[in-house]
């Protein structure tokens, strides 16, 4: 049967690890963003492959295309796809979370830290189904901008490609969050969030 809030309260049982208000995330992001681990190698790597394809396509291009249309796929890559990928993004972690049980699921946004979220009010989550909610747009994103780089042509590999490394810095909440878990990766982490408060709660399993 799955945790409910309340059996997180049992002290014998269960302890507070961390809790962070929604105002504060953008701190607590770029403070795990930082901490080394395997993770964050991973990330970073994965940022610097993605920017590799970029300017690879780019040299590719050179020369065979006006340069207004490569500033227009320019554009695309880098602000519109970016912006139009927000509510699709966001929408990604929605269905792990659903399949997980979590019904009272919110969107926010919080425009003085640049940051959307999505959350499962008052839904206990473990740490596999957590890694799944954080991971699936990453994943999932990244194989079908790959995918279309490859089978399209020049200027939307350009423009595709660019998104697809846009798109990964759009993943940095969740691989910091990630990292949280990975620093106590020997612990039972379980997460509850109350969107009313707009309070994250993590505790461990004692």
């Amino acid at each position: 049967m799955a945790l409910q809030v309340q059996d997180l309260e049992d002290q014998s049982k269960y302890r507070e690890l961390l809790k962070i208000p929604y105002d504060e995330l953008i701190t607590f992001v770029l403070d795990y963003i930082r901490r080394k681990s395997g993770l964050m190698v991973f990330f970073w790597s994965v940022c610097i492959i993605f920017i590799g394809i970029a300017l690879n396509v780019r040299i590719n291009i050179a020369g065979y295309f006006p340069f207004k249309n490569i500033l227009f796929h320019s554009m695309l890559g880098l602000v519109i796809f970016p912006v139009l990928c927000i509510p699709v993004h966001e929408s990604l972690h929605i269905i792990p979370y659903f399949f997980s049980g979590a019904r009272k699921i919110r969107i926010g946004m919080d425009l003085k830290q640049y940051m959307f979220y999505v959350t499962a009010h008052r839904f206990v989550t473990t740490k596999g189904q957590f890694w799944l909610v954080a991971l699936t747009p990453f994943i999932t994103t990244s194989l079908a901008l790959l995918f279309l780089i490859f089978i399209l042509p020049g200027l939307w590999k350009w423009s595709l490609s660019l998104f697809l490394f846009v798109h990964v810095t759009m993943c940095a909440g969740d691989f910091a969050l990630l990292n949280f878990y990975w620093l106590n990766k020997k612990k039972k982490i379980y997460t509850w969030d109350d969107a009313d408060q707009k309070m994250a709660y993590f505790y461990e399993e004692i």
